[in-house]
């Protein structure tokens, strides 16, 4: 928590965040379009990516984190199964529910998606001077904090 609480709402702060919330959005877009396949929405991508880093889950638990209507991530899960980047099994303690899982062709898309994102990103720090890349290799870890809060 921030020892002197600045005013987000005026002056430099709000400048700040300001500018820093429309650089991550316009970043946010353009890695969007760094996309491995075209047929995947960035919605279902972000459900393999949410497999990814947590494994296994229900639908239901998928929705919360996703930030979804369960019905919605019931209809995202069955496109995703159809295109076979994942599988639906049994839940081990609950035979009403189902534990969606991730195919190996599903990981392998992940990766070439971070790679083709990563190689972007690269790209476009060569264009940054050793001050600069030293300022935003100290923020990234700010702003992994931020996208979690």
């Amino acid at each position: 928590m921030l020892k002197n609480m600045p005013d987000f709402s005026h002056g430099d702060d709000a400048a700040a965040v300001n500018a820093l919330r429309s650089a991550v959005m316009r970043l946010s877009r353009r890695l969007k379009h760094q996309r491995v396949d075209e047929s995947l929405s960035p919605t279902e991508m972000s459900v393999l990516g949410t497999l990814a880093r947590c494994g296994r889950a229900t639908p239901g638990e998928l929705a919360r984190k996703e930030h979804v209507q369960p019905p919605s991530m019931t209809r995202i899960v069955a496109l995703l199964e159809a295109k076979g980047l994942v599988r639906l099994e049994p839940h081990p303690d609950d035979r009403r529910q189902k534990v969606v899982t991730q195919t190996e062709r599903a990981e392998a898309m992940l990766e070439e998606s971070r790679r083709k994102r990563n190689a972007f990103l690269a790209a476009l720090v060569e264009e940054l001077d050793d001050d600069e890349w030293a300022t935003l290799r100290a923020a990234a870890p700010v702003l992994e904090k931020l996208a979690h809060v």
